[in-house]
């Protein structure tokens, strides 16, 4: 979708799509679903405890994380998964804590369920973005039954502390608040930090949280619909069970074939790909000192996103940063707005070649010297 929502001349760096295909594992995987002829129906029972199954054994080889597989529900994708948690097991009509800005679909999926969302903006510290915990006390106080903690943090790049991890906790506990955590990034982290899945922090964590992951993102198979929804308070399953058929069934079967995969044989690329997107990150903080100063920025300590902070770039009146870039340079970058932000920040996309980088980089550059020197 990156590159086809736009004319030819034009670099897409907005949607969450990586541009280096998948790994061989999981192409094989799904040239046998084909060749052997296995039914594209419904899924089976043996191909949803294989995922499962994978999926904790991933967790436990890259997290030291022990999940119980009866425990992880697969569905159709991530926000199925919030949906789920919204209609079944957060506490009904309670307010959603959604830390800004945040994920699109945390901002716009609760209304569908008469759910107020509270917006909490996130905090810029000496050291990057960290969650405002007074002002998530004050939403919880307030009545608030559910957070959203997505992890690494799409679109800012944070990876959460345990510490602070931790004391969102001891929040949630005391207010007795779900946390839905979403994971689907925990494969992009770079540097020295660490991820740490949320349930895994403390048993008290564990009794209120709500995991969603998916091989999606790791792997870039976005389009085949399958994710799993982690569990780790067993009483959650038995709430889950009068929808658990319909939901697991949201699943796709070549997306099952796809997550076990990547999720057995898709390590090595993996690493590769992560090892790549490291230098792509060390390459964007050259880039932008050099081309575009202008533009504020952290550089992410996990996923493949940036948070461009364009306050100084000279856009128009009611100009937004996505429009500016797009018109200017002919690069594509998710608008800040469908964030919670305003229009001045956009997201960017750093899962190119490095050559195509270089190439986005140095045209939003030369835009941004064409408007400060008054060229149309």
């Amino acid at each position: 979708m990156k590159w086809l929502a736009h004319p030819d001349d034009v670099l897409g760096a907005w949607i969450a799509e990586m541009d280096f295909g998948t790994a061989p594992a999981v192409t094989e995987a799904l040239r046998r679903l084909h060749t052997d002829g296995m039914s594209l129906g419904y899924a089976t029972p043996a191909l949803l405890q294989e995922v499962s199954q994978a999926c904790a054994d991933w967790h436990r080889q890259n997290f030291g994380v022990v999940f119980d597989p009866a425990l992880i529900v697969p569905v159709g994708d991530v926000v199925k998964a919030f949906e789920i948690t919204l209609g079944v097991l957060g506490r009904p009509g309670a307010p959603v804590v959604v830390p800004t800005p945040g994920y699109l679909s945390f901002l716009q999926v609760p209304a569908a369920f008469g759910r107020e969302v509270v917006r909490v903006p996130m905090l810029r510290s000496g050291s990057g973005w960290v969650l405002d915990l007074d002002g998530i006390e004050r939403a919880f106080r307030a009545g608030a039954g559910l957070f959203t903690l997505c992890n690494p943090h799409n679109p800012l790049g944070v990876v959460h502390s345990v510490e602070e991890l931790q004391a969102l906790a001891d929040l949630a506990d005391r207010y007795g608040v779900r946390v839905f955590a979403d994971e689907v990034h925990s494969p992009f982290v770079f540097g020295d930090h660490r991820h740490v899945p949320y349930a895994a922090i403390s048993a008290t964590a564990a009794a209120h949280a709500i995991t969603a992951t998916s091989a999606s993102k790791g792997w870039n198979l976005q389009g085949l619909k399958c994710a799993q929804l982690i569990l780790t308070n067993p009483a959650d399953l038995d709430v889950l069970a009068p929808v658990r058929l319909p939901q697991t069934l949201s699943a796709g079967v070549p997306g099952l074939v796809a997550n076990t995969a990547a999720y057995r044989d898709g390590g090595s690329w993996l690493a590769d790909v992560v090892g790549y997107l490291a230098r792509n990150r060390r390459q964007l903080v050259e880039l932008m000192a050099e081309h575009a100063p202008e533009v504020v920025w952290d550089v992410p300590q996990g996923t493949y996103m940036a948070w461009f902070d364009c306050s100084a770039v000279g856009l128009g009146d009611g100009q937004s940063a996505t429009e500016f870039f797009l018109q200017r340079a002919r690069v594509s970058l998710n608008n800040g707005e469908k964030f919670g932000a305003d229009r001045r920040y956009a997201r960017f996309n750093f899962a190119t070649p490095s050559p195509v980088l270089e190439d986005m980089i140095t045209r939003i550059g030369r835009a941004i010297a064409e408007s400060s020197q008054g060229v149309q």
